[in-house]
């Protein structure tokens, strides 16, 4: 199966989501991320969807998303086309013997040291996937006591843009 992100340019309106993710769920599609926000115009929202599928079931689904009433417009971004990013914060458990170790770690990875305990940091990681993988994988050692993340945020290179085509129209 092959990784896909589509992004879908949609109406701010309550009960959409959860129509767009109805959607993925009929088909047993996972959705392996999912990020949700506000675009530059206002009273448009922006989904960013990660989902691993082969081939045509993905075109029937984007075919249902684009014949949903507040769904303006749904792009497949390509890998090659796509400046990609996750964020993550982290929750690391640190003493006096291991927190050195940790910030060398966080320098490394260009990473930020957003909060301070005595026995913790909490670190915020933004970069591809990849690199946020490889970071967890450094700090496993010293103990993970909590993560959370944004999921994948993706938008395609250069000048064109979804939103300016669609205002065009």
């Amino acid at each position: 199966m092959s990784q896909h992100v589509l992004s879908l340019l949609v109406e701010d309106r309550p009960g959409l989501l959860t129509r767009v993710a109805g959607l993925f769920a009929r088909r047993g599609f996972n959705i392996e991320s999912l990020a949700v926000g506000t675009t530059e115009v206002e009273g448009l929202s922006r989904i960013t969807v990660v989902v691993s599928v082969d081939g045509l079931p993905l075109e029937q689904v984007t075919k249902q998303l684009n014949k949903l009433i507040n769904v303006i417009k749904v792009v497949e971004l390509e890998p090659e086309t796509t400046v990609e990013r996750d964020h993550m914060l982290i929750k690391v458990k640190t003493d006096a013997a291991t927190r050195s170790q940790v910030l060398e770690a966080v320098t490394l990875f260009r990473a930020r040291v957003i909060d301070v305990a005595s026995d913790a940091l909490i670190i915020e990681v933004t970069g591809e996937t990849a690199k946020c993988q490889a970071f967890i994988k450094v700090l496993e050692p010293f103990g993970i006591k909590e993560l959370v993340q944004s999921g994948v945020l993706a938008i395609g290179r250069g000048s064109k843009s979804i939103t300016e085509k669609v205002l065009k129209q």
